[in-house]
């Protein structure tokens, strides 16, 4: 998003009294309350209806309106980020602010998260008074125009939750948390490094007999660039690579062996002038984290799971359910953090689990699902959960329908879906176009699961 400033300079009408950062129990870590006109009580209110909607246990809309006051929030990293209004502002500019101040935050602190914020406070400070100005939003959200006016030094802290390393195109392996490191450092050795992510989000739907429904694949291509300049970047995509569906002579061709995107955009400043013939993209990146290309596929691709449940009603009180999970990505790989959720029926009084010994389920009577927890999974495996549940009042096979829909979550290092790979990327001189040397570059591919479940 880095670039995109003229957007907030056309709405500078735009006032918000307070800006807040609330921690997941609802501490303020961060509070700027830049007019008068409202209570600074506000957090406490906006985190007790966020939490308890309409007095229900469920998280309230992005924007709401409390006793006159317009909250606009956003959740990234278990934090809140709150904007509060008085005034008749626009949802969508303020989400679009709240989104461009968070990853202005990440930017500058290298990883968010309420540990980071907290070690940050001050330099947090800074960057919303550059972003607000008496509650204004102001033209300065991009990392790059900010660097000039931020003088506190960041207080690096390592992301708490282990990540994946990072497979490189050459030199030494660098440390998994080499890409969490503040943009505005003095530390030597995290210049000259730019760091690709290939991520894909998965969407399926299968049916009871594990025939698959409907399927897609949202993917981004994600750089963090510590370059400290803009030279020029050249990125290679497969050459295999086309755009959009077959029509015409090109329906009549083999699409075997072509990764095929229904559509794609680019960063404003991509130049896509040789990427229909050459897919190469041109650009002169930003410092600080942004996102080079966004893609959609919806053609042939293999499911990295299916799903396979198997349903008997032994009695009017009794009745068995299998479920089955395959995972059909090739062997020399694995999935990390599969978890599955499994609703059971109302009328469900007790359920019994079992599963193989390296994993572990549990029945949530409140929320009347089955957790199983299965872990890491290596390709070309399967794995069952066997559930036999007591019901409360007579059913018949009916009974079925209040079960599922099965949802599995996952994430696979390495590895994507659509097979849509990065060849190179080079970094040149904008003056001698040579290659500048000395730079790093690392490439790293995530599938995660996005709504994929099956219907029983």
């Amino acid at each position: 998003m880095q670039g995109c400033h003229h957007f907030i300079l056309n709405l500078d009408l735009e006032m918000f009294a307070q800006f807040y950062i609330l921690s997941p129990r609802g501490d303020s870590i961060i509070f700027r309350n830049f007019r008068t006109d409202i209570n600074k009580s506000t957090a406490e209110i906006f985190f007790r209806h966020a939490r308890f909607w309409q007095g229900k246990a469920q998280e309230a809309p992005p924007v709401f309106n409390i006793d006159g006051i317009h909250y606009m929030w956003l959740k990234k990293a278990g934090l809140y980020f709150v904007l509060c209004s008085l005034e008749n502002v626009s949802p969508c500019m303020a989400m679009e602010l709240l989104i461009r101040t968070t990853k202005l935050l990440k930017d500058f602190c290298g990883v968010l998260n309420e540990e980071s914020v907290r070690a940050n406070f001050t330099l947090i400070y800074e960057v919303i008074d550059e972003v607000f100005d008496w509650g204004y939003p102001q033209s300065t959200t991009n990392s790059e125009s900010m660097r000039m006016y931020i003088y506190n030094e960041p207080v690096e802290v390592t992301e708490s939750e282990s990540k994946l390393r990072l497979p490189h195109f050459s030199g030494k392996t660098m440390p998994s948390s080499a890409v969490d490191k503040p943009i505005h450092t003095r530390d030597r050795e995290s210049k000259n490094r730019i760091f690709v992510d290939v991520y894909e989000r998965i969407s399926m739907t299968f049916n009871s007999s594990g025939t698959l429904l409907n399927k897609g694949i949202d993917g981004t291509i994600q750089l963090k660039s510590y370059l400290g300049s803009k030279p020029e970047l050249h990125m290679a995509l497969n050459e295999n690579l086309v755009i959009g569906r077959a029509s015409g002579a090109r329906a009549n061709v083999s699409t075997y062996g072509v990764v095929e995107l229904e559509d794609c955009n680019f960063h404003e400043c991509v130049r896509d002038n040789d990427f229909e013939q050459h897919k190469i993209l041109t650009m002169n990146a930003p410092d600080g984290e942004f996102v080079v290309m966004n893609y959609r596929v919806g053609s042939e691709f293999r499911p990295p799971f299916r799903i396979f449940p198997f349903f008997e009603l032994t009695s009017s009180h009794k009745c068995e359910l299998a479920i089955k999970l395959r995972c059909e990505i090739p062997a020399t790989h694995h999935s990390s953090a599969v978890f599955v959720q499994i609703p059971m029926p109302k009328s469900a009084s007790s359920v019994s689990l079992r599963v193989p010994p390296s994993q572990s389920a549990e029945y949530d009577e409140r929320e009347r699902v089955v957790k199983w927890r299965i872990g890491r999974m290596q390709g070309n495996t399967e794995s069952m959960i066997r559930c036999s549940i007591a019901l409360s009042s007579a059913q018949t096979a009916s009974v079925r329908k209040d079960i599922g829909p099965i949802a599995v979550q996952f994430e696979i290092p390495f590895f994507n879906t659509s097979n849509l790979q990065v060849k190179y990327l080079r970094v040149l001189d904008p003056t001698t176009h040579r290659e500048i040397p000395d730079t790093k570059v690392w490439v790293r591919y995530i599938t995660r699961s996005n709504a994929y479940v099956c219907r029983l």
